[in-house]
């Protein structure tokens, strides 16, 4: 019962690691898909003294991935009250042009502050509307969101290393006296220390598997799919292949690491 304990609490820190982990990579491909969209459905628009050709506009930045003239038909509509044809004509050479510009992703404020600065060089531009009050405050909730996260999972994946480590730590006390009597026999240091690397392998083996279930489950569960396209997100919660490799590769890694600086350490006791 005290083994199953010891393993136990060893694959139950691993697998807070591993959750922390895959989060932060959710997290990640959210807020991405999330720009994505928000690149799509946001534009700035610039009006200009006269007709200009696409790709001149186009070619101000690289961040700049489609501009749309806007015809002026609408605004006219609004003014006309009664005018005649020949006057209508007339009022769609004086008005100036204006311009939709699609970007290639979301911008920064630095960014988007960089391509105003550029299209305004143009002596024909005379206006740039970049909306950046709500471009701004759309920004740094996304920013916001992903620090929290970071913060999130680096102090879970600290506090269960912490973990794992004194978990290791009392076990290699337990045999202790087995690994020095083997050292008297001229026993190598591996071989001493089999049994706490098997454990470390084992627990982490056990506990990527369990990973894989929950996260399986969790990416298949229709209610979370649910939240998330509510939200316009389409993304993948848990790749079956690469995420698992990640994290089964951590998993091992770190708990042979941990392993190791335990024997070591102990080594230099003796």
């Amino acid at each position: 019962m005290k083994s199953i304990k010891n393993h136990l609490s060893l694959i139950v820190a691993l697998l807070s690691i591993l959750f922390a982990i895959q989060v932060f990579i959710v997290t990640d491909r959210a807020i991405l898909s999330y720009k994505e969209n928000l690149a799509s459905n946001y534009s700035l628009v610039i009006v200009a003294k006269k007709l200009m050709p696409n790709n001149v506009i186009k070619n101000t930045s690289g961040l700049i991935a489609e501009v749309t003239p806007l015809a002026p038909d609408n605004v006219i509509k609004k003014l006309n009250t009664g005018m005649d044809k020949k006057n209508i004509e007339l009022l769609k050479l004086t008005l100036p042009k204006f311009y939709k510009l699609r970007l290639l992703h979301y911008p920064s404020p630095s960014e988007l502050k960089k391509i105003k600065t550029l299209l305004l060089r143009n002596a024909y531009i005379t206006k740039v509307e970049t909306f950046s009050h709500n471009h701004d405050t759309v920004y740094k909730l996304l920013l916001l969101f992903k620090n929290v996260i970071n913060v999130f999972s680096i102090t879970i994946f600290l506090v269960t290393i912490l973990l794992i480590f004194k978990e290791l730590r009392i076990w290699q006390f337990k045999h202790s006296e087995r690994m020095n009597i083997m050292g008297l026999f001229g026993s190598p240091t591996w071989l001493r220390s089999a049994v706490l690397f098997r454990l470390a392998i084992v627990d982490a083996i056990v506990s990527s598997i369990i990973a894989f279930i929950l996260f399986s489950y969790i990416a298949s569960n229709s209610l979370v799919l649910e939240q998330f396209h509510y939200i316009g997100i389409n993304i993948v919660l848990f790749n079956p292949i690469d995420d698992f490799l990640l994290l089964f590769g951590v998993a091992i890694m770190l708990s042979v690491l941990l392993a190791s600086m335990i024997v070591v350490g102990h080594k230099e006791e003796v």
